[in-house]
């Protein structure tokens, strides 16, 4: 039978805990089915809180014993953990418990992979571990000892103790339970040091299975770069003398921050050229900056409880930005992130999944690790920056460091010390986080005489629980472009606070063309009558790179949607313009790559549902497939130029210069093939030297229909890499023809190597079914039935994983009559699964009551 009904949890019940802890020592006596864990924890009464109820959170834990200062007690067993009456003093509190990680295949608190035990904590894993108040305004000193016979043993803070059968750890920096940490295994490490601006000598570790020794050297580099970047930029040094990662293989998550020993999905840590492409360099880039960053945003300082995630994640994920913007290209980075933000988030916002960036409620916080959270919680970072100013934004941060510092803080706590620093008034602003929804923003203008106004009008549609919304603080970069294509008006910020707001520019010659929301200056969703005329000379003559590259994505849009809607021919402004862009070899390689995208097939339904039309996913798909093919032999001269001259014949590096390179060559190779039947990518698989080129050219196989050969060859060639056969699962089926994408997805779930048990095998076979709309969408509904299948087989084994992967299921709304009857049909039969965990019950619920 099902749970008992799932408990929703408010921000406004908060209450402080009625014990802090000040000590805790732990041992493990580690057996895969049969662990024992010893806690001797120092608890103290709470002196700002008159509650003395004594709880502590446990799950699946088998209590051996307990004591009170020495004595035996017996505590009651209750719902979620146990009580039990203790003194009003300080006083010391001891346990023993047995857990079994073998039989852990929730990946939660602390399990085996392959062989070897880790833990995952965040963001209520502890309470699988031991007793303990599993909530993150618990800090507290942990020292651990491990015994065992794994060579190495690992956890969090500095090695104090070593010998035959076990070791020590000791963290001097109060934390809590959510970054305890431990590792046990057959490992080998790849070392390193650093050495902090202040002397301090650093070792450090990334440790791998054997045999995966060779794919470390990028990770520690990067370790390294985002060390020193940290120093330099926000002042932030390392505060231990030893920092370890660990690559484990099954993991929920994409890296996690323990204090001093991150532990990294292995497709978050591993590389080489021979089996990682340019993009998963720069994404374990990214992901080792986000995880070492959070040592001070998150870990140093962390958040009161789970409402506040987002002031740690956002603020990292903004930091992590910052960082790829300086290592990378800037523009590109912004147009990425914009790009992954409104595929992800702002379909969030536009459906029932829909919160706050800071929720009020939640019943299980694992469902909001949101793209809500972390990017738009990003986003509000950088609007907040953007309106202070960046002196005054590094004056606040060294104010939140100092203040903060070893504190559980919450969003208002971080407001504040802007308001200090700044004198402003931010009370409005807070509605960011308050506030679902994606603001559109309308514009009309007016020319009179030398006077130009823009008009603005605010408004956020309603989302569930939200009905009534207020205005906002919008920051607006605006630039303005005279009839030349002359910038006559550099980049000026507007700051919108009223539902409706004009501002005027003077003493201009002629009527401008106005470059609207530069750098994608606030996550809103612009609206403004506007034709291909101007958007061709945006991409032609405007000196913000984000909103060219908005212009050509404006261009696409509104010509792929007149071929769907009114079965208009591909736009000729559109072809000629993306060609004149694509020919200039004045622009960065990777930018142009960027714009020869074309908008996603999601994107293209959320257009065509907002202006009142059904979208028909096979139509969508087809009117890509009729532009992409035009677009071919548009620029089928240029193609050919385009991939002979961004041939890199130097050494393989994945930096910015060979990675903008290769991907505006591969860009070429994409025109080519549909001109060449595969001709030209069947060369260059056949001569690949690296991942980047191989998968490139794969990918141009199969949408040729010519990849059968070159599947099974790269089946042969990387059978033993686990990581690659995850690249072979996903684009077999993402590429699939939509007709025939749910038998290609069920295909390969009876292959030998699907494993539904590793989170990664499991999204890139069934969520790759997912990431292919038409196919996913096909009328027949066999994906929207395979999914849920698995989704039901899953939940039981993995209550996270399949409570993310339901999201797929979000925008059902949008579709015909017919779909959403074969949709709602397969959320009603999950829902109706017996014992359904908590984590997808409530996100199948909220996808179903939309």
């Amino acid at each position: 039978m099902k749970d008992a009904a799932p408990q929703t949890i408010h921000l406004s019940d908060y209450t402080p805990p009625a014990y802090l802890v000040d000590t805790v020592e732990l041992t493990f006596r580690l057996d895969p089915e049969r662990t024992r864990v010893l806690s001797r924890i120092a608890f103290r009464p709470n002196p700002d809180t008159d509650d003395r109820a004594f709880f502590l959170h446990g799950e699946a834990l088998k209590l051996i014993s307990s004591r009170i200062d020495g004595a035996p007690v017996t505590p009651g067993m209750v719902e979620g953990g146990l009580t039990c009456e203790v003194p009003d003093a300080p006083f010391t509190w001891e346990a023993e418990v047995e857990i079994a990680p073998a039989g852990n295949t929730a990946l939660e608190g602390l399990y085996m992979s392959s062989g070897m035990y880790c833990t995952q904590c965040e963001a209520e894993g502890f309470r699988k571990i031991t007793y303990y108040p599993d909530r993150p305004d618990v800090m507290a000193v942990f020292s651990v000892r491990i015994e065992g016979d794994m060579p190495v043993m690992l956890s969090n803070g500095n090695p104090v103790a070593t010998g035959e059968g076990f070791a020590e750890w000791h963290d001097p920096w109060p934390k809590p339970a959510y970054l305890f940490a431990l590792v046990a295994g057959d490992l080998v490490d790849h070392p390193g040091r650093f050495t902090t601006r202040s002397g301090r000598e650093v070792a450090l570790n990334i440790w791998v299975r054997p045999g995966d020794e060779d794919k470390c050297a990028f990770a520690m580099e990067a370790l390294k770069k985002s060390m020193t970047w940290d120093e330099e930029v926000y002042g932030r040094e390392y505060d231990l003398d030893i920092f370890n990662i660990v690559a484990v293989d099954d993991f929920n998550m994409g890296a996690m921050e323990n204090k001093g020993l991150n532990i990294f999905n292995s497709s978050c840590v591993l590389a080489s050229p021979e089996t990682s492409t340019d993009a998963n360099f720069e994404r374990i880039e990214a992901i080792i900056a986000h995880e070492y960053f959070h040592n001070w945003t998150g870990n140093r300082i962390t958040c009161r409880d789970w409402f506040q995630l987002c002031l740690k994640e956002g603020l990292t994920v903004f930091r992590d930005a910052e960082f790829t913007a300086d290592m990378r290209s800037a523009p590109v980075k912004r147009i990425s992130d914009v790009i992954a933000l409104r595929a992800r988030q702002f379909r969030e916002d536009n459906g029932p999944l829909a919160h706050p960036v800071r929720p009020e409620s939640f019943v299980e916080i694992n469902n909001f690790y949101t793209a809500t959270v972390y990017e738009k919680g990003a986003e509000v970072i950088g609007m907040l920056k953007r309106l202070v100013g960046d002196a005054d934004y590094a004056r606040a941060l060294d104010l939140y460091f100092d203040r903060h510092d070893g504190q559980a803080c919450t969003i208002e706590d971080w407001l504040a010390v802007f308001e200090e620093v700044t004198g402003r008034d931010l009370s409005q602003f807070k509605r960011w986080y308050s506030q679902a929804g994606t603001p559109r923003l309308k514009v009309t203008q007016n020319f009179k005489y030398d006077v130009y106004t823009l008009d603005f009008e605010q408004t956020t549609p309603p989302t569930p629980g939200q009905n009534t919304k207020l205005p906002q603080v919008i920051p607006i970069a605006v630039g303005l472009l005279g009839p030349n294509g002359d910038e006559v008006v550099a980049t000026t910020v507007l700051e919108m606070t009223e539902a409706r707001q004009s501002f005027t520019f003077s003493g201009l010659a002629a009527e401008p063309v106005p470059s609207i929301l530069r750098d994608f200056s606030a996550p809103v969703i612009l609206e403004r009558e506007t034709g291909n005329r101007e958007r061709a000379f945006l991409l032609a003559h405007d000196t913000d790179p984000f909103n060219k590259w908005e212009a050509g994505r404006a261009l696409a849009r509104e010509g792929l949607c007149e071929m769907i809607v009114a079965g208009a021919p591909p736009d000729a402004a559109y072809l000629d313009a993306v060609q004149a862009m694509a020919r200039d070899d004045a622009l960065d390689p990777a930018f142009r790559a960027l714009a020869l995208g074309l908008p996603s097939q999601d994107d293209l339904a959320q257009t065509l549902h907002e202006r009142g039309h059904t979208p028909d996913p096979q139509a969508i798909w087809e009117a890509l497939e009729t532009l992409r093919q035009a677009r071919a032999q548009h620029c089928q001269d240029l193609a050919a130029r385009l991939h002979a001259q961004y041939q890199v014949t130097a050494p393989y590096r994945p930096d910015a210069q060979q990675s903008g390179a290769r991907a505006l060559a591969n860009t070429a190779l994409g025109l080519i093939s549909r001109l060449d039947g595969g001709a030209a990518a069947q060369r260059q698989y056949d001569t690949a030297t690296n991942m980047t080129q191989q998968l490139s050219a794969l990918s141009c196989l199969l949408q040729a229909g010519k990849g059968e050969d070159a599947v099974a060859r790269f089946y042969d060639q990387w059978r033993h890499d686990r990581l690659v056969i995850d690249k072979w699962f996903m684009m077999q089926i993402i590429h699939a023809d939509p007709a025939e994408a749910a038998d290609t997805a069920a295909r390969l779930t009876r292959h030998s190597d699907f494993d539904m048990k590793n989170p990664n095998r499991f999204r890139a076979t069934l969520g790759a079914l997912a990431a292919n709309p038409a196919g996913f969408h096909h009328a027949g509904g066999a994906g929207y039935r395979l999914l849920a299948d698995w989704l039901i087989r899953l939940d039981p084994v993995n209550p996270q994983t399949t409570a993310r992967m339901c999201s797929a299921f979000e925008t059902w709304k949008r579709y015909d009559a017919a779909r959403q009857a074969l949709v709602a049909a397969e959320l009603d039969r999950i829902l109706a699964t017996p014992a359904l965990s908590r984590d997808t019950t409530e996100m199948v619920s909220r996808i179903r009551g939309a």
